[in-house]
């Protein structure tokens, strides 16, 4: 009974140290590195992130012309993917939502890097551009150039969105306005 006991008690004290430790090594390198540089990055341009409790979570604000906008960029460490996203300022009203699926839709048909996207069932907006490291640690360079656009291409395109939703445009006009 007291071997039993010893037994149990040992696997329960060694039960946590082994499930950290094989947390630990199921994460490679790669991810840890490429974390690392996203939150470097971040903090050093100075974007002020909050990094979320899971650890490969970054949130962060962005100022431009148009709007302010909440944004972050996450690590996935299972696919190795970066994913950078910007939130638009205000969800669009159901009765806009098809005009400006249109307008996301043109948008999105000449974009090199990145893409719109619209919750259908809140009428949220967002930009997104992701990046696939498998194998490879991203650069800071990288990183910036995952980051930036979706700021750069939110700010722009938003201002269409606001056409369309206070200034009565098409979305075939607005689009056209912001492009050229």
């Amino acid at each position: 009974m007291c071997r039993k006991l010893m037994l149990l008690v040992l696997v329960l004290l060694l039960s946590p140290l082994a499930l950290l430790a094989q947390q630990k090594g199921t994460v490679p390198a790669n991810v840890l590195e490429t974390t690392r540089t996203l939150e470097a990055f971040l903090t050093d341009d100075e974007w002020y992130p909050t990094k979320s409790d899971d650890g490969y979570t970054y949130r962060y604000r962005f100022k431009g012309d148009n709007g302010s906008y909440s944004c972050f960029a996450k690590i996935m460490p299972e696919q190795q993917y970066l994913l950078c996203y910007i939130i638009a300022p205000a969800n669009i009203a159901e009765d806009m939502r098809g005009a400006v699926a249109e307008y996301i839709t043109r948008a999105n048909y000449g974009l090199y890097i990145g893409n719109f996207e619209m919750d259908y069932s809140d009428g949220e907006v967002r930009y997104k551009v992701s990046v696939d490291f498998e194998g490879s640690s991203l650069s800071t360079l990288m990183i910036k150039n995952a980051v930036y656009p979706t700021a750069r291409m939110m700010d722009k395109y938003y201002a269409g969105i606001l056409t369309m939703l206070y200034g009565g445009k098409s979305a075939e006009d607005a689009v056209y306005d912001v492009e050229n």
